[in-house]
């Protein structure tokens, strides 16, 4: 029953993720990062699954070990993040608040990303 739960879990946070790559105030990765505990705890299969995608298993693997991001990635994920936060404050945010509060979170997740380490060539193509 707990490991259906963890299943369950992860399900809902990836699922909360992929809708997080085209919402702008919704962040991809800490959602990304639970999905990987909850498979985890609840699916082998699944948290290998998650690790080996194509499209962000590696990106996740090394984030959760330490290891870092690659230029690459760290651009595309700033540009897509300024571009779905302008475009949502320009033509989505009717108050002064809600253009505040995009403006910080813009501002606090380029920080963040800006102060991952970046990986080299050489490190992103490394297994392991």
């Amino acid at each position: 029953m707990k490991r259906r739960l963890f299943v369950t879990a992860g399900t809902i946070t990836l699922t909360l993720g992929v809708i997080g790559i085209i919402v702008p105030v919704l962040p991809t990765t800490p959602f990304l990062i639970l999905t990987a505990i909850c498979y985890t705890r609840g699916s082998e299969r699944l948290y290998n699954a998650l690790l080996t995608n194509r499209l962000c298993g590696s990106y996740l693997k090394n984030y959760l070990e330490g290891r870092g991001m690659s230029a690459g990635a760290k651009i595309r994920t700033l540009a897509l993040l300024w571009v779905s936060i302008i475009c949502t404050e320009v033509f989505l945010a009717e108050t002064l608040f809600v253009r505040i509060v995009l403006g910080v979170v813009l501002a606090g997740v380029t920080i963040h990303i800006l102060s991952i380490k970046t990986l080299t060539k050489a490190e992103s193509d490394r297994k392991g």
